[in-house]
């Protein structure tokens, strides 16, 4: 039997959700499959990524600070210094803390998002 639920859909939070899915975008190689004021989506293969404005948009202080980080997106790489360098490309920067650098990079989309790259998820995860 099949579950009937399944995973459609990751949101970020923005200030500018045209901007963050152009961003996400490049990052990803992919289209913007829907763009609007409020909302904007990329086809991830069966799940979407969207981002949606929020009035008053705080970004997330991470590691530590208010507001806190409540999800982050992990991005595999065969490559960490290929995946860093196409990031900062694509318009993130590298965070100052990087808890463990020979395994994973921290980066921060343009909205203030952590975000992971990492050599550690199988390519037919």
């Amino acid at each position: 039997m099949s579950n009937p639920i399944r995973l459609a859909s990751v949101s970020l939070d923005c200030a500018d959700p045209s901007a963050l899915a152009a961003f996400y975008a490049r990052l990803l190689g992919v289209e913007v499959a829907y763009d609007s004021e409020q909302f904007a989506a990329l086809r991830l293969g069966g799940v979407w990524l969207s981002t949606q404005r929020v009035d008053q948009y705080r970004p997330p202080a991470w590691p530590d600070g208010e507001p806190p980080q409540q999800v982050h997106l992990d991005m595999a790489v065969s490559d960490l210094e290929a995946g860093e360098a196409a990031a900062i490309a694509a318009g993130a920067v590298k965070a100052t803390v990087q808890p463990s650098p020979e395994r994973w990079r921290v980066m921060i989309d343009p909205a203030g998002h952590p975000f992971c790259l990492s050599t550690l998820i199988p390519e037919n995860a």
